[in-house]
């Protein structure tokens, strides 16, 4: 997941870059989303790692 975000940020660069502002806020939009959900994920898996090893 974290990959598609890092998709989507680079998509969102390039399009700024070439000017393209509508695709741009897209891509940054989807990459933030899924930016935060992998955060939320990675969190959720070092608490229960951590409760499993105890």
């Amino acid at each position: 997941m974290l990959s598609y975000a890092i998709v989507f940020l680079i998509i969102a660069i390039v399009a700024g870059v070439l000017g393209f502002g509508g695709i741009a806020g897209s891509a940054a939009g989807i990459a933030k989303i899924l930016f935060l959900i992998f955060i939320v994920l990675f969190l959720v898996s070092l608490v229960r790692g951590r409760r499993g090893s105890l």
